[in-house]
């Protein structure tokens, strides 16, 4: 099943879209929103691998949205104005469907997502294939990687890829693997902080309310279901009152 996230600020064409989802057997509606900044809450704490999104919303449109996204999920623009479509595909849309759009369309899309998720799942397997007390070993781009423990900052989940963030590249190393299996290869120092993050705790450089510091440009949430973990984390390292 492909999860999916619906975005429209109208009522009636979010109703539209809901429908649309139910009917595709391979599809499973997560959640409707009436805004771009409703969605991000739920990107946060849901696994979503698509979105349906409208582009003409208040307070953040939807092209903006996915801009902000650092690892966004497969995109599916709805909207009533073509001159978008092409602005749409520049950010890497599966698709494009054009308001009024019918079943038929809608159909072709979610077709589409399939595909792309299917083609992702048939390229080369990118897994672990070795460790060492300080090291791991990662193929990605038809190589195998050595990177040291050590110089990883945290890891970040976008489906079924890693971005593997170092202190030594300037560009994270993405390997198709799950974030579970990262967990058994990582020692006790690293914490799953969120459904996408996994962090080393070596490197925060502060904790501010539901966010983690990383530096003065990485700030990842702390998710509702890591919460305690990462509290207790806290309170044991903790000096004074």
């Amino acid at each position: 099943m492909i999860r999916v996230l619906a975005i429209d600020d109208e009522p009636l064409a979010l109703q539209q879209l809901a429908t649309y989802i139910k009917k595709i057997p391979f599809l499973e509606l997560v959640t409707e929103c009436q805004s771009a900044i409703e969605a991000k809450e739920i990107l946060n704490n849901e696994n979503i691998d698509a979105i349906f999104c409208d582009i003409n919303m208040p307070d953040l449109n939807g092209m903006d949205f996915v801009k902000s996204l650092s690892t966004p999920p497969l995109i599916v623009f709805t909207t009533a104005y073509s001159e978008y479509a092409v602005e749409g595909f520049k950010v890497d849309a599966v698709d494009y469907l054009l308001k009024p759009f019918g079943l038929d369309d809608f159909k072709r899309a979610a077709n589409r997502l399939q595909e792309r998720l299917e083609v992702r799942q048939q390229e080369p397997a990118t897994t672990i294939v070795s460790s060492e007390d300080d090291s791991i070993f990662v193929k990605t781009d038809y190589r195998v990687v050595k990177i040291a423990i050590s110089d990883i900052r945290y890891i970040e989940g976008m489906s079924e890829y890693l971005k593997i963030h170092l202190e030594s590249l300037p560009k994270p190393i993405v390997t198709l693997l799950s974030m579970k299996k990262m967990e058994e290869f990582l020692p006790t120092h690293f914490m799953r902080i969120h459904r996408s993050y996994i962090i080393n705790l070596k490197k925060i450089q502060e904790v501010n309310k539901n966010r983690v510091i990383m530096d003065s440009e990485t700030y990842l949430p702390i998710g509702d279901n890591y919460k305690d973990a990462f509290n207790d984390y806290l309170s044991k390292k903790f000096l004074g009152k």
